[in-house]
């Protein structure tokens, strides 16, 4: 069971209202809802202040956080695009009703409610000011209290502001785009932590850093997409590539098109042009290189060879251990 608790405040009764929140909290809710190619993935529950006639007032919102995190699911994630606070004694997250700053949901509470849950992994994610201190509990310096479990990601730091541009959260932006894909392994698997990776490096040294703490054995795949290769073309890695350092012959008749070949030259065999359609997406993915030749064009028709790349290298030993 994975379970999602989506929240975009734009509508603040007692301070400046927000535009992109809302529009952000449907962009999550939408991307996490279904995997690449249509399966189920995230049950997820909305939560959206829109104006006088929408809101979500504090006790909801905490009501709610709570009653995600007392699930006893494989996922229990937790969203929030709005105002947030910090002051001494912590950070909080403002709800429609607030008043003040210290009258939102504090994030000291949100992580109890996180550390105590059953779920066996927490995730929140955080698009509001200030949140880069959730994890931390105040006088506590840079030392974080996540269980295990449990991962923060948020937009900014402790000390800034979550901007938007264009009517969207910057943060949220990369992070829809990230679970679109542009965040997935080979195996089309993204996890939180590339998706900070891909937001980390889309934001350069003067703007709003995002944050990233965690506390997991291993990460989860939070959605799936299309791989960049089938998955049975890059098992065969190990038919290829049996051992590290191993240099795979080739010769002209690896390469399908009769352009090119000199005379005498053998003609192109179906079972090795077969096998080179696959060597040259291992090419395209940085999984291989040709040795002593510009392209893998070169390296057949030169009779050349090609070898795995430290990433190649990397999933030859992630098949071999029967990973993939």
């Amino acid at each position: 069971m994975r379970i999602a608790l989506i929240v975009g405040i734009n509508y603040y009764e007692h301070g400046g209202s927000l535009h992109g929140c809302v529009n952000d909290a449907h962009e999550v809710k939408a991307v996490l809802e279904r995997h690449d190619g249509g399966a189920v993935n995230f049950d997820c529950r909305l939560l959206t202040g829109t104006g006088p006639a929408e809101k979500v007032n504090r006790g909801e919102l905490k009501d709610q956080i709570d009653l995600l995190f007392k699930a006893d699911a494989d996922i229990a994630l937790f969203y929030f695009a709005g105002h947030g606070h910090i002051e001494a004694i912590g950070g909080y997250l403002l709800a429609t009703d607030s008043s003040r700053g210290d009258e939102g949901v504090s994030l000291s509470e949100i992580l109890t409610f996180a550390n105590s849950s059953p779920a066996k992994n927490k995730i929140i994610i955080l698009d509001s000011c200030h949140s880069g201190v959730a994890g931390t509990p105040p006088n506590s310096g840079q030392l974080a209290s996540l269980s295990e479990g449990l991962t923060v990601l948020t937009a900014s730091t402790k000390d800034q502001y979550a901007t938007e541009e264009n009517g969207r959260g910057v943060f949220t932006t990369l992070l829809v785009d990230a679970l679109n894909g542009s965040a997935a392994n080979l195996t089309g698997d993204i996890t939180p932590g590339s998706i900070y990776a891909h937001i980390d490096q889309s934001l350069g040294a003067w703007e709003q850093r995002p944050v990233f703490k965690t506390n997991v054995r291993q990460f989860v795949s939070l959605r799936k997409t299309s791989p960049a290769i089938a998955i049975d073309d890059l098992r065969r890695i190990t038919e290829f590539f049996p051992a590290p350092g191993f240099s795979f012959q080739l010769d002209p008749t690896f390469e399908p098109e009769m352009k090119g070949r000199d005379e005498g030259m053998p003609p192109p065999d179906p079972d090795n042009t077969e096998k080179f359609a696959i060597l040259q997406r291992y090419n395209r993915l940085n999984l291989l290189v040709p040795d002593g030749a510009a392209h893998m064009w070169n390296a057949a028709m030169e009779s050349k060879s090609c070898r795995l790349t430290a990433l190649g290298e990397h999933y030859r030993r992630l098949v071999e251990k029967g990973r993939i």
